[in-house]
């Protein structure tokens, strides 16, 4: 079993720049390919990025690509989220997930198990 803890959400204007980090207890975390997904109030929890067990393959939403970079640090049991020129529409509350079935970072949410209690991330204009 695999306990996520997100942290690094806040407030920050439009332009601006975050960085989430996933931590995770577990020896086996370094087999798991770990997702980002956000939800914003009255819609669907979305796929946002995801990194492979070796961080050798990265997806991410077409909606932050060139803005959000995803990377790992498996000595650390830790999964980064770099936010770079954040958008209003960008604010959300933001999980990280385990993607156990195959550890590559998969896009569908469907894959992913073990969920972290999120982070929220607010954007103002």
């Amino acid at each position: 079993q695999v306990q996520l803890v997100e942290s690094g959400g806040g407030l920050v204007q439009a332009g601006g720049s975050l960085r989430l980090s996933c931590a995770a207890s577990g020896r086996t975390f370094s087999r798991y390919g770990i997702g980002w997904f956000r939800q914003a109030p009255g819609t669907e929890r979305e796929f946002v990025a995801a990194i492979s067990w070796n961080g050798g393959m990265r997806n991410y939403a077409d909606s932050v690509k060139g803005r959000f970079t995803i990377s790992r640090d498996n000595s650390k049991n830790t999964v980064y989220l770099q936010m770079d020129s954040l958008k209003p529409e960008d604010t959300a509350f933001y999980y990280c997930a385990t993607d156990g079935a195959y550890g590559l970072g998969s896009v569908r949410i469907g894959d992913y198990d073990y969920w972290g209690q999120g982070t929220q991330v607010t954007v103002s204009s």
